[in-house]
């Protein structure tokens, strides 16, 4: 028996009496449009699956609070905003430094230093410090979310609240200061 009411009054019956069968027709209303539309983010279903279930915790428990403005809800944007701003805190979470750290951890048994080692040594106090600390710091922000937590452009764009294409024209401007810098 599906729920008639329309997302605005579902929404405000589970903001306010915690409505479990409100919640339950939202939730069959939009998480396979979420799953859907966050597939195109992520490759990993396994984090796609989290994120969506977090999504939908948050509304649950009210620790994402729907504004409604006197007309029709987008119950769809607001869930999708939660969905993406989850799914970018996922996957720094998960990104090229986590991966970088796990292969340094396995490698730390070694005697010998190995390159990932020698590349991050050379970051800290080498030129390529000195290279980055003089870039600005919107370049710099590009250059972490992209090279350092493996964020593809979209997932950058969100991220820094800045469209795509700027994300890759700072990313461009970034590396071409960097070749100057250390030619």
């Amino acid at each position: 028996m599906s729920d008639t009411r329309n997302d605005g009054e579902l929404l405000r019956a589970i903001a306010a009496d915690a409505d479990r069968r409100a919640f339950e027709e939202l939730y069959r209303r939009y998480a396979p449009w979420l799953r859907a539309r966050l597939r195109g983010r992520c490759a990993d279903l396994g984090v796609v699956d989290d994120v969506v279930q977090e999504t939908f915790l948050a509304v649950w428990r009210g620790t994402a609070r729907h504004r409604q403005d006197g007309h029709s809800s987008d119950a769809a944007g607001w869930l999708w905003r939660i969905g993406s701003r989850r799914l970018v805190d996922a996957l720094r979470g998960d990104g090229a430094r986590g991966r970088l750290r796990q292969a340094l951890a396995r490698l730390r048994h070694r005697d010998e230093v190995s390159a990932e080692e020698r590349v991050l040594a050379g970051v800290e106090h080498g030129d390529l410090a000195g290279a980055l600390v003089r870039l600005s710091p919107e370049l710099r922000a590009v250059l972490q979310a992209t090279v350092i937590d493996g964020l593809t452009t979209r997932e950058a764009a969100v991220l820094l609240g800045i469209p795509p294409g700027t994300v890759k024209t700072r990313a461009m401007r970034a590396r071409k200061q960097l070749r100057e810098a250390l030619a």
